[in-house]
């Protein structure tokens, strides 16, 4: 369409040029003026807009650097010590810097991680204390040769030890106190399974034990 506007542009002015009445000269000129207006917005559409490439969007990476896990090396040897009030535990380990010592008190356990010794970690760890401390007072001591560890006990007393038991000294305590009550429980068992001179002699033997003759009635049995 476009060159054909401009065919027709080319020929009116060579009519407008060889033209010579008032009345044709202003109708080529209207005319001309607009085809002259057809063409430019003929040429405005055909023209295609300058589209700006698209720029990617970079896409932030939130992955998180994963750490290496630490190897430690199990400290199982260590000396301890104690009074009524604390509870020491003597760590043998020379070289240590104090700001690479991580020390974890809960009431029954504790925790020592150490690293960076000669290129190794190191780890002292007991899972279950005899008895409850206080791990607010607890506290590391990092000397040239050793560490020191620092328990204070949640109540006052001795411990039998460091790693946790069962109290064995309640039930020996009571058999202690009652000396008499194995032998009565086996004259009990001798009556109930015994003929008539056997309950007699145990009955008298019975007798006389409550009554502190115990040795001489047991020699007839």
């Amino acid at each position: 369409m476009a060159e054909e506007v401009v065919l027709d542009l080319e020929e009116l002015r060579q009519l407008q040029n060889i033209a010579k009445r008032p009345r044709v000269l202003h109708l080529i000129s209207s005319e001309i003026c607009n085809l002259e207006k057809l063409r430019e917005s003929a040429s405005v559409s055909s023209a295609k807009p300058e589209v700006e490439p698209a720029v990617p969007v970079p896409v932030s990476s939130s992955v998180k650097p994963v750490s290496p896990s630490v190897n430690y090396v199990t400290l199982g040897t260590f000396s301890w010590d104690q009074d009524s009030e604390k509870v020491k535990v003597y760590i043998s380990l020379e070289g240590v810097d104090e700001d690479k010592v991580e020390a974890e008190f809960k009431p029954m356990s504790l925790d020592v991680k150490i690293h960076g010794v000669q290129g190794k970690n190191y780890r002292c760890a007991i899972p279950k204390l005899h008895k409850e401390i206080v791990p607010e007072k607890c506290k590391v001591l990092v000397k040239p040769k050793r560490i020191v560890v620092t328990m204070f006990k949640s109540s006052r007393g001795n411990w039998m030890d460091i790693h946790y038991k069962e109290d064995k000294i309640k039930p020996s305590l009571e058999k202690e106190k009652d000396p008499m009550a194995g032998i009565m429980d086996m004259m009990k068992n001798m009556y109930e399974g015994g003929d008539e001179e056997m309950k007699k002699t145990i009955a008298k033997a019975w007798t006389d034990a409550r009554s502190g003759k115990a040795g001489d009635s047991l020699k007839g049995l």
